[in-house]
């Protein structure tokens, strides 16, 4: 009975620890506010090209529920303001709209969220009253459906709900919204759902420049350090700092344990002559970066290695929206479907180190040392490209070319780059554990040559640069680690 008992124990704990391994999702909003869109079905095509798996529209609307049936594309759908007061009055009209517009396509298409509401502090009407009721509704009637544990609810919420946000340790919701927020909040515990919020960096960017650098708001490695005086956290991006300061406020009214979900991100590609920022290079910038931190699953400061799902803003530019010319221009497509600019969805290709651009190809470019990694990190990948990497490093060496500036990072830089121009000028032979990166820039100076990708030397006989040190593994890599010893004790328990 006791071999029993431990077999069982582990195969929990390896499905435990499973379902934490599986990273952070990337997904793309599709907002339909633009005249000579493509229909629904062409919209979900496009999205599959893109090997796009997660996408939220802002409504119910029955084409495009069913152009997303069979596509294994998991659907946040949602009720918009207008249909709160409805919602919130009566079970019928929820048991209805249930109904008509969710179950005849459930679960052909995979329906897996269910905002309620949508940024209700920053509504013209006052609807933060109708909210809860209205989620209390839709639960009731997904119970009713036997989906109540399938479909996920919660209601989308803007960065205002917040009174204070810097520094991110002192994050306090707005003390006037209190009477909705804290029966949201304990509705969202109560059925294991996200606190969902929507970051914009670039705003912050935008209304204080002189405060908050574009490499900040873009991830670039070359941003400096803010440190958050209350916790001595360092946090290299907006982003990260947003998303503490929501964690900081939920922790206040002591939800600490609430998941929090960006159901909105991104950067604009045009605005008008002032907003210098807007622009397609810095959207891709911030993106590429933005899936690299959720695939990486690099979490924040405050919460390190926390897997977090993001939702990028927007699939197409919507030319209906109004406002500024910058509220039209957040799209990654035109709605004839030409590209504005690329995405790689997977997160494993790399923006360049000294330009924040993204690198779509591999002629004229450069491996060097990130500055974003411990100096072990630098250590070991110079050790390893200069030992088992089969690289010559005689230029580092005192009184060479490349001795001088006699810094780890310098001279990480040129044997990471002598091994990524010998094996292919590759993203994994610039990977050294996340301690490399490409650049478009050229590092040579005075008498110091780096190779490029146009005049490489190619090494036959190469090994791949070494994976993360055992001290510093990525989440995923983590969960490897605790998993694969547990394997054939949870298979075995199976059996047993």
């Amino acid at each position: 009975m006791a071999r029993w008992r431990a077999a069982a124990f582990a195969a929990f704990l390896f499905l435990l620890l499973a379902g934490h391994c599986r990273g952070g999702k990337t997904g793309i909003c599709y907002g339909r506010n633009a005249d000579d869109l493509p229909s629904p079905d062409k919209v979900a095509r496009l999205i599959q090209q893109q090997s796009i798996k997660y996408v939220r529209i802002y409504d119910t609307n029955i084409d495009v529920i069913r152009a997303f049936a069979n596509t294994s594309v998991e659907l946040m759908v949602g009720v918009p303001n207008a249909d709160l007061l409805a919602f919130s009055q009566y079970q019928s009209n929820v048991d209805t709209w249930l109904k008509n517009s969710i179950l005849p396509y459930y679960p052909a298409t995979a329906i897996t969220h269910i905002t309620v509401g949508a940024e209700i502090t920053e509504s013209a009407v006052n609807v933060s009253a109708l909210v809860v009721p209205a989620m209390r509704n839709v639960l009731a009637a997904l119970k009713k459906a036997g989906l109540h544990r399938k479909i996920t609810i919660s209601s989308t919420h803007s960065l205002g709900i917040l009174s204070r946000s810097f520094p991110p340790s002192a994050g306090a919701f707005n003390s006037s919204y209190a009477h909705f927020l804290k029966p949201m909040l304990e509705f969202l515990v109560e059925n294991q759902a996200p606190f969902m919020v929507d970051l914009y960096p670039y705003y912050a960017y935008q209304n204080s420049p002189s405060n908050v650098s574009l490499n900040y708001a873009l991830f670039s490695p070359q941003s400096q350090g803010v440190i958050d005086p209350n916790t001595g956290l360092v946090y290299t991006n907006m982003f990260d700092a947003q998303v503490d300061s929501i964690f900081f406020a939920l922790m206040a009214l002591n939800f600490k344990t609430l998941k929090i979900m960006i159901t909105e991100t991104g950067w604009p590609n045009k605005g008008a002559a002032k907003e210098t920022g807007a622009t397609p290079d810095n959207a891709q910038t911030y993106n590429t970066n933005l899936i690299r931190h959720v695939v990486n699953d690099s979490g924040t400061p405050a919460k390190p290695g926390e897997e977090i799902d993001v939702y990028i803003f927007s699939l197409f530019n919507e030319n209906r929206k109004p406002g500024i010319e910058l509220e039209r221009n957040w799209g990654l497509f035109s709605p004839d479907q030409s590209a504005i600019y690329s995405l790689d969805w997977t997160g494993r290709g790399n923006v360049d180190i000294m330009t924040g651009g993204n690198i779509t190809g591999s002629n004229g470019t450069w491996c060097v040392a990130s500055t974003n990694v411990s100096e072990t990190a630098l250590q070991n990948g110079l050790n390893w490209a200069c030992g088992p990497g089969d690289v010559d490093c005689s230029a580092i060496q005192p009184s060479q070319p490349c001795y001088q500036p006699d810094t780890l990072i310098s001279h990480a830089s040129y044997a990471f780059n002598m091994y990524y121009q010998q094996n292919g000028a590759t993203d994994v032979a610039c990977s050294f554990g996340g301690a490399g990166v490409r650049t478009t820039k050229d590092p040579s100076y005075d008498a110091c040559f780096y190779l490029d990708s146009d005049r490489k030397i190619i090494n036959t006989n190469s090994t791949p640069p070494p994976a993360p040190s055992a001290s510093s593994p990525s989440l995923p890599g983590q969960c490897f680690t605790l998993l694969l010893p547990m394997l054939p004790i949870a298979i075995a328990s199976v059996f047993l």
